[in-house]
């Protein structure tokens, strides 16, 4: 017999932040689980890792998560911080009902280090080989996507070159044309460093900077800190093609091609993008399924700010928007 449970002086919308928020057991969340893609270039195989969180068995709707230019896949999205909050968006997707994946993109995390600079076009590249595995171990051939920050422009320009297989599209910290941000403007003061080498620094400053240079205040100081305990261990450096086009070759994503619902959450503080690019953005997309959400108090990084159980909770209601009827 199903039982109803009463929430007095709660909200709806506080109830299901409580529920983000929660701490997962490991009864409920298991671990990450390992896997590996290959893509080829020049005849040559290129190894990719893959990470997976779930709950239970049966088919459950996809969420593919799509890292950023500085970081990799696991300090972006399955983050441990010391306290009892949540900061995995791995594990609060998988807490709601969601079959969820991400990955290393070329030259990042576990995945190979080559003397490509992992642009967006090799992003999409990658999310094509990884799609493949996705497909062989879940049955499925459509899936949800969400990117943040350069992982937004990956996402996008994958739901452009392959608009079968993507369902809803979710854009954080995502930028357009560029036009009027201040860290794109200060960005590209390396461009000529950006042409010239594959591989840029990234030091404990750099990651320390990500949560900082926009608005100080907006993400516990505990993340920065464990988030370089977690990424150093790759190294002191990332690829450069993504600061590159995002620097010189905007925009990579033209939006009148994105087919699929999509959600563009944008922090009230982000230097990132401008409210009118991204408003741009938005008017041209075709799909009247869309939704443009800005998360009060943070700023370029939602998943991991104080304020990321509202953007995850904007993120889980969209993604699971019934469907418009037909005509």
């Amino acid at each position: 017999m199903a039982h109803s449970v009463s929430l007095p002086r709660r909200s709806a919308l506080a109830a299901s932040a409580a529920l983000l928020a929660a701490p997962a057991t490991a009864s409920e969340v298991g671990p990450v689980r390992d896997y590996q893609a290959v893509k080829t270039r020049d005849g040559k195989p290129i190894h990719l890792a893959m990470y997976r969180k779930r709950v239970g068995g049966g088919r459950l709707p996809v969420l593919f998560l799509v890292h950023g230019s500085s970081t990799s896949a696991l300090s972006s999205f399955d983050l441990h911080v010391p306290g009892p909050e949540n900061y995995s968006t791995m594990t609060a997707f998988a807490q709601n009902g969601f079959d969820v994946w991400t990955m290393d993109h070329e030259g990042y995390g576990k995945s190979d280090r080559t003397d490509g600079n992992s642009d967006i076009a090799s992003g999409v590249e990658d999310l094509t080989a990884a799609v493949e595995v996705v497909k062989r171990e879940t049955g499925q051939t459509r899936y949800h996507f969400l990117g943040e920050s350069s992982g937004a422009l990956r996402a996008a320009a994958y739901a452009m070159a392959a608009p079968e297989r993507c369902g809803r599209l979710v854009l954080a910290a995502h930028t357009y044309t560029g036009k009027g941000s201040p860290t794109l403007a200060k960005r590209a003061e390396g461009l000529e460093f950006f042409r010239t080498h594959n591989r840029r620094p990234r030091d404990k400053a750099m990651i320390e900077s990500i949560f900082t240079r926009d608005r100080p205040g907006t993400t516990d100081p505990a993340v920065p800190a464990a988030l370089v305990k977690a990424e150093m261990v790759y190294g002191d450096s990332v690829p450069t093609g993504t600061y590159l086009d995002m620097t010189s070759k905007l925009p990579v994503v033209d939006p009148a091609k994105i087919l699929s619902p999509v959600l563009v959450a944008r922090g009230e503080y982000d230097g990132i993008a401008t409210m009118e690019d991204l408003l741009d953005f938005f008017a041209k997309l075709p799909n009247g399924d869309r939704q443009f959400s800005v998360i009060a108090g943070a700023a370029h990084a939602l998943a991991t700010c104080k304020a990321r159980f509202a953007f995850w909770y904007a993120a889980e209601k969209f993604l699971k928007m019934p469907e418009p009827p037909t005509a």
